[in-house]
């Protein structure tokens, strides 16, 4: 083993001998000369181009290190059709410092900028004075889908254009809304990007906005350009309850009456304002809902539909605010008026509910009453005579519901109108809802009660208004009104259902049958003949109410009506505030619009006609 191990030693010493020493020692001397030529080049390459290869590493990661914007979702209607959508555009961004670092690059890409954008070569020009170190000016936004690949063939032509340098495209969205006015208020727009205004838009804001994503450029430790994406999430889709072809009946109607009775003196042409509420009574689906004036939700600040130019240019800017939200105001949400006949049939439900009333009562009517200090009149000043609790409804008789009013007390008609949602919000699924004003037991005189009873001296909103009247026809359910009946991701996948929401009882099976009955005369006999439409059996009740101050003799006329008789499928509620006629205390007016409502979409709806009809 010794011996082994000897051997072993003197094997090592054969083996590093001077000659391999001296190659060992010149290989490492090549290796530090090496070295040395190349530290001596990569110092020349940074002394004499160290500037541009920096600027183009920066470049890179100015580029890729971006926000990527998330798509708005959609909003759609009932039936799946698109009434607002996010359209892929482009801002158009230039990189000043870049262009400028050499002076070959500015002419083409100045010519360029003009030539694909339309950029005017002032503009950029008064950038490069203004702004010289800029790397992110944005000097167009909203270019199309056309227009960038004009620009993105001009960029990958290298040959013809080799000298245009720091244009880039950024990704972005524009909201638009492919019918113009059409359901202005309900869906509403959107401002400063990606929030809601009015409408869907605003109240789902949350749900239709998604998040922004991110892609970052970096250098790895071989120095290649790496890119991570977090791709953007976008927002969910709005499934409303508004039906596009009812809506389009209805505007329709809308803008012919308002063409009719057009004077020139007020924004709204036919009248103050003009409003319909289409509801479904079973479950609270509002199926249509405009006002007018309307406005173009691609074009929410256009006033020149209903100013001049002078007089828009006339306005300061506060006006200018105040004519907007004028405009842009829901008026069957936002705002409260006084309902007039309309509440007739609340009182006389109310009434059946409390045991006071059992149908077999009469009354007699002078054509006035006098209560407290006042002569408060009928609707006819001559008097109806002898009138049963029916014909009380059909010809809606001031007197006899004052008489029922005061019958009932305070209590007990306070107690129903909180029932029935007067003076409180709804609950709807759309912004700036008013709540309406009424008296409380403690404020409420016997005049006030007289007045209350058929529908004077209280506010309510066209929403409040029509979702308790569906309450009374459909056997006393109250269902919360809304306009929205699903939400989706972007792939058309179901999130959530937003199911119907019954909140109380109001009235029992009985008065409901016995009110609809009674709602029924009014169409068939009483003062509602003209919003008869041939061939469907249509119970409703009309409206007429005189606006403060009264010695203005300003009225606001309604009508609200249902079909069929039997288990109602559609509530139409119209109202029609000052028209532009010399005698405003008509509820004509407001009857033959609905008729004409009804008359169309009954028939798309299927609403079942009645069984003498020719079908």
């Amino acid at each position: 083993m010794a011996k082994h191990i000897i051997n072993s030693k003197n094997l090592l010493k054969r083996k590093f001998t001077k000659f391999m020493q001296k190659k060992l020692v010149l290989l490492f001397v090549a290796i530090i000369l090496a070295f040395t030529v190349l530290v001596g080049r990569i110092t020349y390459i940074n002394a004499s181009n160290g500037s541009d290869y920096t600027r183009m590493v920066l470049d890179r990661q100015q580029y890729d290190s971006r926000t990527i914007p998330f798509k708005r979702g959609d909003i759609l209607d009932r039936n799946g059709t698109k009434m607002a959508a996010s359209e892929r555009v482009y801002n158009v961004i230039l990189d000043v410092e870049y262009m400028c670092s050499d002076k070959d690059y500015i002419e083409p890409t100045i010519k360029v900028l003009g030539e694909c954008f339309g950029i005017e070569e002032g503009t950029v020009r008064t950038l490069i004075e203004e702004k010289p170190s800029s790397r992110y000016s944005i000097l167009k936004k909203g270019v199309d889908f056309e227009t960038a690949q004009r620009f993105e063939a001009v960029d990958a032509d290298e040959e013809n254009y080799p000298d245009v340098r720091g244009i880039w495209l950024e990704d972005d969205y524009i909201r638009k809304y492919p019918y113009n006015t059409l359901a202005s208020d309900v869906i509403g727009f959107t401002a400063n990007g990606n929030i809601g205004t009015c409408g869907i838009e605003a109240s789902y804001n949350s749900v239709l906005n998604g998040t922004d994503g991110r892609e970052y450029g970096y250098l790895d430790e071989d120095a290649d350009f790496e890119r991570t994406v977090k791709e953007p999430q976008s927002g969910d889709t709005v499934v409303s309850t508004i039906d596009l072809q009812v809506q389009s009946i209805v505007e329709k109607h809308i803008l012919a009456f308002n063409e009719t009775y057009k004077n020139g003196v007020r924004p709204g042409e036919g009248s103050k304002n003009t409003a319909v509420i289409v509801m479904n009574p079973q479950n609270g689906e509002i199926l249509a809902e405009a006002s007018y004036p309307n406005f173009d939700l691609n074009q929410p600040r256009d006033l020149t539909k209903y100013y001049s130019e002078e007089q828009i240019a006339a306005m300061s800017e506060e006006e200018k605010v105040e004519k907007y939200n004028e405009l842009w105001n829901n008026f069957c949400v936002s705002e409260p008026f006084e309902p007039g006949s309309t509440a007739k049939p609340f009182t006389i439900s109310a009434g059946l509910e409390t045991g006071l009333l059992t149908g077999q009562e009469s009354y007699r009517c002078g054509g006035m009453l006098h209560v407290g200090d006042y002569d408060i009149s009928c609707n006819n000043v001559y008097g109806h005579g002898a009138q049963t609790l029916k014909e009380t409804l059909e010809n809606s008789c001031n007197v006899a519901l004052m008489e029922i009013g005061f019958a009932m007390g305070k209590e007990e008609f306070c107690r129903y109108q909180e029932l029935f949602g007067f003076g409180q919000n709804t609950g709807i699924d759309l912004p700036r809802e008013s709540a309406g004003v009424l008296y409380g037991v403690d404020d409420m005189d016997s005049t006030s009660l007289a007045t209350n009873a058929f529908g004077q001296n209280f506010n309510v909103t066209m929403t409040q208004l029509a979702a308790s009247f569906c309450s009374l026809i459909n056997g006393g359910e109250y269902y919360k009104p809304h306009v929205v009946r699903q939400i989706w991701d972007e792939n058309g996948n179901l999130i959530e259902n937003k199911n119907p929401v019954l909140t109380r009882r109001t009235v029992s099976k009985e008065t409901s049958d016995i009110i609809k009955d009674y709602m029924f005369g009014v169409v068939e006999e009483g003062t509602g003949k003209s919003a008869k439409v041939e061939g469907y059996d249509i119970g409703g009740k009309t409206g007429t109410a005189e606006k403060h101050p009264r010695s203005a003799k300003n009225h606001l006329l309604s009508f609200i009506g249902y079909a069929p008789q039997e288990k109602p499928q559609v509530v139409v509620y119209v109202v029609v505030d000052e028209p532009n006629v010399a005698e405003q205390a008509s509820c004509s007016y407001a009857m033959q619009l609905s008729a004409d409502i009804m008359r169309e979409i009954f028939p798309y709806l299927g609403i079942e006609k009645s069984a003498g009809s020719a079908q």
